[in-house]
């Protein structure tokens, strides 16, 4: 099989679970060097022993996305560690979290925390990896933002406002650096069956019955590959 990514260091965000996981092994597959980050220390650290398993090769550095300490560190450790000796290749900006109901019926106390993860942490990372991909003039920024981020949901109404956000300062990063020869996707997934729908508050009653005749749901396999 091809290695596409053979000697690319690729640093992946909420990667314990879900899109982020299925991201980080599908990279390393096809043969990145991978940087996992996440607040769940022992599933990373399980992760990484599984890609080393398979012959890859994964760094574990244990953080919260949402803190711009956290995402300094990340980068630095990253670089340091770099197959490609000190450079960055491949940013997957995958962390964030969801909040079920609109802007009437979501949990207030939890908007803060919402748009400081998914709108501000991911900012800071996508500031300063494209600081360091514009400074060697190559590379990947990928940044997951969501459909209900488009086409707002009455569902996750708060939640789509954050991956609004997202896509705006994702396109605004893309229009400022396109010229030094880095790339800024957005992928814009729609629902996806993993641990974030129950995280995020949902269940049979407030979503399940509204999705049921949507048929099969997306998988995070199917988003990876798209990403790879």
């Amino acid at each position: 099989m091809s290695k596409p990514f053979l000697g690319k260091t690729a640093i992946v965000t909420g990667a314990s679970s879900g899109i982020g996981r299925a991201v980080a092994l599908t990279l390393a597959r096809e043969g990145a060097a991978v940087v996992v980050q996440a607040r769940r220390k022992e599933r990373l650290g399980e992760l990484a022993a599984e890609i080393a398993k398979a012959g890859g090769r994964a760094l574990a550095v244990a953080g919260d996305a949402g803190v711009k300490g956290d995402a300094e560190a990340l980068l630095e450790q990253a670089l340091a560690w770099s197959e490609s000796g000190g450079r960055l290749d491949i940013v997957v900006a995958n962390a964030g979290r969801g909040l079920a109901g609109g802007i009437l019926g979501s949990d207030e106390q939890q908007w803060q925390e919402l748009y400081q993860t998914n709108v501000l942490g991911t900012a800071g990372l996508l500031r300063r990896a494209g600081q360091i991909m514009a400074g060697q003039r190559s590379g990947d920024i990928v940044v997951l933002g969501s459909v209900v981020g488009r086409n707002i949901s009455p569902f996750s109404g708060f939640y789509g406002s954050s991956k609004f956000a997202v896509g705006a300062i994702a396109e605004a990063l893309r229009q400022e650096i396109c010229s030094k020869g880095v790339r800024v996707s957005t992928v814009m997934p729609g629902i996806v069956v993993s641990e974030f729908q129950q995280v995020a508050g949902y269940n049979a009653e407030n979503f399940g019955k509204s999705i049921a005749h949507f048929g099969k749901l997306l998988e995070p396999q199917e988003v990876a590959d798209g990403i790879a």
